[in-house]
């Protein structure tokens, strides 16, 4: 049953077996973030084997978590494929970074109009930034918090991603080069040489009121991490390994994208929205993951 699965959710039946406890207490006890622990008694829930309760609280309401059933059977047949995966995809909006250096030219706009000012690094931690669909920079970086709840009890297989982007230089410039990198949780994967700042003709998604002149489109690129290496657009870049990025050690992963201070070509960066360019998408995450080999063996129940 997928429900027991994991040592979590079969740690919360054992502990609400004998009395009734609050998502939060549940945390504290079994020693888990608590996203997790909601994470996890909401699996319970749906598959009928808890009972979670709203009650008034000091700060609104409160979830009381019991026990539903006294004895749950489970018949030891151990399935054909325990080493199925799961692929969890998520859309990361260009606008949602929790740190950043952003040196001129520099700027963002959302669908409807630009952002604050052009060229003022400051617009950068304005809470309009949620809204951005456009972001460009001359130097620095952009970092991303991805959440990582489903890795609770789970190895990561494999880390993918995927992004428009391109170099930046006032108005554009189809042969402008930059080196643009990217990290997960600090460790370097590689380094995209972007061939130029494209303009010349529309993006095909960009709206009426963007300006002819300046940045029109980028290019797709897709970086993915295994256990062989990594990979940029199918092509081998390094050794590291996906279990080296420790993608669960906390409640979420970075990724960083940017441009290093000594880079051979430091040109800057366009990143797209899903309403800019030419491709109808954010930045895009997926994460190849499986049950831990040392939870397979175990009995639940």
């Amino acid at each position: 049953m997928a429900a027991l699965s994991s040592k979590v959710r079969r740690d919360i039946l054992r502990l609400v077996d004998e009395q009734s406890y609050n998502i939060s207490e549940i945390a504290q006890k079994l020693r888990i973030p608590l996203s997790n622990a909601a994470f996890h008694v909401k699996s319970l829930q749906d598959a009928k084997m808890i009972n979670v309760q709203e009650k008034p609280a000091s700060r609104g309401t409160t979830k009381i978590v019991s026990r539903k059933v006294d004895e749950i059977t489970i018949k030891c047949t151990v399935p054909q494929d325990v080493s199925a995966t799961t692929n969890t995809q998520l859309q990361i909006p260009i606008g949602s970074f929790t740190d950043c250096k952003a040196v001129p030219s520099c700027g963002m706009a959302s669908a409807e109009n630009l952002i604050g000012v052009d060229d003022n690094p400051g617009v950068f931690y304005s809470p309009e930034r949620g809204n951005a669909q456009i972001i460009w920079l001359a130097e620095g970086y952009l970092e991303y918090r991805i959440p990582n709840y489903y890795l609770a009890d789970e190895e990561a297989l494999e880390l993918a991603f995927s992004m428009e982007l391109c170099s930046e230089v006032p108005n554009y410039r189809n042969d402008w080069t930059s080196d643009i990198t990217f990290w997960v949780n600090g460790k370097e994967l590689c380094t995209w040489t972007s061939p130029g700042d494209f303009g010349g003709r529309r993006g095909r998604l960009n709206p009426g009121w963007w300006p002819d002149i300046s940045t029109q489109y980028g290019l797709l690129k897709t970086v993915r991490v295994n256990e062989h290496g990594v990979y940029l657009d199918g092509n081998k870049m390094s050794a590291l390994k996906v279990s080296e990025l420790h993608l669960d050690k906390n409640d979420y992963f970075t990724l960083r994208i940017g441009i290093k201070p000594d880079a051979e070509n430091v040109g800057g960066i366009n990143l797209f929205g899903e309403k800019f360019g030419d491709y109808e998408q954010a930045i895009r995450v997926m994460v190849e993951h499986r049950l831990r080999h040392e939870e397979l063996g175990k009995g639940g129940g």
